[in-house]
């Protein structure tokens, strides 16, 4: 008899790595919420990360996760190959040249500038790319929202 396995179902995953993923899972929920205080630690990728690792060892984790307030909504439309919103995109560039210039500064070299100024313009260039037009609220949605609709 032949069983078939589903190979995106976590609980086919073997337990080490499953207790691997969901440890990196964890540090990177961690690092993207000490992110969020800390201007030069980003919170995107390591939220991704932990959604990624979540997706692949836990259903519970992946789903509280996916149903955060806070992070549901750009895990939702990063799964959804919806890539990041304008405002998000923004954001992460106004920071990332902001931090960009302060490390030149601290270091003053010219080599470090050199590279910093490559890695923030390959960065920039790589999240225009990845940026979708921000979600439009359906007028019905909106209406309802404001109480106009009961």
């Amino acid at each position: 008899m032949t069983t078939i396995v589903d190979k995106k179902d976590p609980s086919n995953t073997h337990v080490s790595k499953r207790i691997a993923l969901i440890t990196v899972g964890w540090i990177a929920l961690i690092l993207g919420v000490i992110g969020i205080f800390l201007p030069l630690l980003p919170t995107t990728p390591f939220i991704l990360l932990a959604s990624w690792c979540f997706a692949r060892s836990s259903r519970y984790f992946h789903n509280f996760l996916i149903n955060n307030a806070t992070f549901g909504p750009m895990i939702q439309r990063w799964e959804a190959g919806q890539g990041i919103t304008r405002t998000i995109r923004n954001r992460a560039v106004t920071m990332l040249w902001l931090t960009m210039m302060l490390s030149m500064w601290i270091i003053g070299k010219w080599w470090a500038m050199a590279l910093l100024t490559t890695i923030g313009l390959c960065t920039t260039c790589y999240l225009f790319r990845m940026t979708q037009d921000d979600p439009v609220e359906e007028p019905v949605a909106n209406s309802k929202k404001h109480g106009l609709i009961p």
